[in-house]
């Protein structure tokens, strides 16, 4: 049993499921409707939110509410080493993300069953702050979320795949949304799927010089992700596994929040002083990014009917796209 979650304390019945969509495009076989075991609640624990290092780990607990429906209390830092506030006060957004990350992660393993140590696929992560004073004095200390889970696919009673919506709320007041689109695959067929390619720092080339950091909304070099593409267009990933947060786990490919911090300075290169709220984010994975390969990121500016100015982002690797992340600055309504 996985650390921090009770005993079994009832069931849940999962209805027949929405197919999500498979990396090749076709769709998975609807699983007909199951019971499973029902814990209610638990601790989070590093294991379970993928995050070793305790100043890293943002969810504190979780409780069972409903079949699919979950409150998870997080604390979020007034500082952190990456997500840093603005130096107008306001809060990193990116926060949100984040956590909607590492809450997914513990309830797919606590709630619903998934042994750590299968393998995580997020084709789908974004959010919307819909305050406008996204402060640290309105968004530190605990928060309370609720999160629904819909789409939710079984095989063999194990969980393949699931759609996540957040609500984040302090002291009643709701200061952003977010959602996620996630597919699990066992460790054994991860392994079948990915080969020998290389999860260990000394395999990886060195990461390429970093932009200055002024010019990404950053202090310091080593959080920076884009390096400058020579003959290219845009900019170069720039991959540093030795990096405490972006690589806190050893893994194989580039970690989907490595790819949207990426996207999120691309936008504060493009932006008037370089600095870029991204109370909006959205952003589509297509593919794995490969640590051994550079990665070539391209912004534009664009006018969306529904979200007004936004900067689309889009990641390249051997000429296929990788990811799309579109970033906008306006706090917007709910949903």
């Amino acid at each position: 049993m996985t650390d921090g979650v009770e005993p079994a304390l009832g069931i849940v019945t999962v209805p027949r499921p929405l197919p999500l969509a498979a990396p090749d495009g076709t769709g998975r076989t609807a699983a007909h409707t199951v019971t499973v075991p029902a814990p209610a609640g638990g601790v989070a624990t590093p294991d379970l939110c993928h995050r070793p290092d305790p100043e890293d780990l943002f969810p504190l607990r979780w409780e069972r509410t409903g079949d699919q429906l979950f409150h998870v209390p997080v604390r979020w830092p007034a500082a952190h080493r990456l997500f840093t506030p603005g130096p107008d006060g306001c809060q990193d957004p990116m926060l949100v993300s984040e956590t909607t990350r590492q809450a997914t992660m513990m309830l797919a393993h606590a709630a619903y069953g998934v042994p750590v140590g299968d393998q995580f696929l997020m084709w789908g992560l974004g959010h919307r702050i819909v305050v406008p004073d996204f402060t640290v004095e309105a968004a530190s200390g605990t928060i309370d979320v609720t999160v629904s889970c819909s789409q939710v696919e079984l095989r063999a009673r194990r969980l393949v795949g699931m759609r996540v919506d957040l609500d984040f709320r302090s002291r009643g007041r709701l200061l952003a949304t977010s959602f996620g689109i996630l597919s699990v695959t066992s460790a054994r067929v991860y392994r079948r799927l990915r080969g020998d390619r290389p999860a260990a720092p000394g395999t990886v080339p060195p990461p390429p010089s970093a932009l200055p950091p002024h010019q990404v909304g950053r202090r310091a070099s080593r959080d920076v992700v884009l390096a400058p593409a020579g003959d290219h267009p845009g900019w170069r990933l720039r991959v540093d596994t030795a990096h405490p947060t972006y690589f806190a786990r050893a893994n194989d490919h580039v970690p989907g929040m490595v790819l949207i911090e990426a996207a999120r300075q691309a936008a504060c290169v493009l932006a008037p002083g370089h600095r870029f709220h991204a109370a909006l984010m959205r952003a589509s994975f297509q593919r794995y990014c490969e640590l051994t390969e550079p990665c070539w990121i391209l912004a534009e500016h664009e006018t969306s009917g529904d979200e007004g100015a936004v900067v689309r982002v889009q990641g390249l690797q051997n000429g296929e796209p990788v990811f799309t992340v579109t970033l906008g600055e306006a706090a917007g309504e709910r949903g």
